[in-house]
């Protein structure tokens, strides 16, 4: 990769001010000097410093976010704030996205990376990844439900889902649950529990594949994942 190029991508300037940078002898590679632009360098395997000042590079990133309430799953918008415009600047350079989307008033783990492999496999319908959700629903749910979720229901617009795992945690006029899904309709969980006359009034995803939510993560909190969870997801074939 081109050292000017490096630079500007992890967000230490323009392609103009990387010059200047350069130019004044602030870079090196391997403690040598480097002024010219079009030098191609090894950010993996090479050591290139900034005003004596080690740049990490990483080819992906990967962040798991608590996704509040009224965010965007998406990255720019004209008009709404996006789960991207929550993260740091040092993060952003890398260009993430969300994998899959969240409702703009659903909470929950949201994986945002570069990896576009990653994102094609785990929301990959062959994959059939689990996706488990907390929810809050008006009205009493029942076995009855658990059975009907279990079985499989009929959308509003004719789709028959797939089977749900519903497990009911607290019953009454607000019932209290979990669903276990393995699509991601639009509107799914919402739309599910419609067709059995209920409806969600707080939405929560707990879990996606093998990645469980961080409970310490407040609303709009992000972190990079930690080694034990990549190595999850590549034991789970999606990296």
């Amino acid at each position: 990769m081109r050292i000017d190029k490096l630079l500007a991508n992890l967000g230490f300037g323009s392609r103009k001010e990387v010059k200047k940078l350069l130019k004044d002898g602030a870079v090196k590679v391997n403690d040598i000097v480097v002024k010219d632009a079009k030098q191609h360098v090894d950010p993996i395997n090479e050591n290139v410093t900034l005003n004596g000042d080690r740049i990490e590079y990483k080819e992906f990133i990967y962040l798991m976010m608590n996704k509040p309430p009224g965010v965007l799953s998406a990255t720019e918008d004209t008009r709404e704030e996006t789960v991207i415009d929550l993260l740091e600047l040092e993060d952003q350079v890398y260009n993430p996205f969300p994998v899959g989307r969240l409702d703009k008033d659903t909470e929950g783990l949201l994986l945002i990376t570069n990896n576009g492999q990653l994102s094609h496999r785990l929301l990959s319908p062959k994959k059939h990844v689990p996706k488990t959700y907390f929810a809050v629903i008006e009205g009493e749910v029942t076995e009855e439900d658990v059975k009907a979720f279990k079985n499989g229901v009929t959308l509003d617009d004719g789709y028959y889902t797939k089977p749900g795992d519903l497990v009911i945690l607290k019953s009454g006029l607000m019932s209290d649950i979990e669903l276990t899904i393995t699509e991601g309709k639009f509107h799914q969980v919402k739309r599910m529990f419609e067709s059995v006359g209920k409806r969600v009034v707080y939405l929560k995803r707990m879990s996606m594949g093998p990645l469980k939510l961080d409970d310490t993560l407040e609303l709009g909190e992000y972190r990079e994942l930690e080694d034990e969870e990549i190595q999850l997801l590549k034991e789970y074939q999606v990296i």
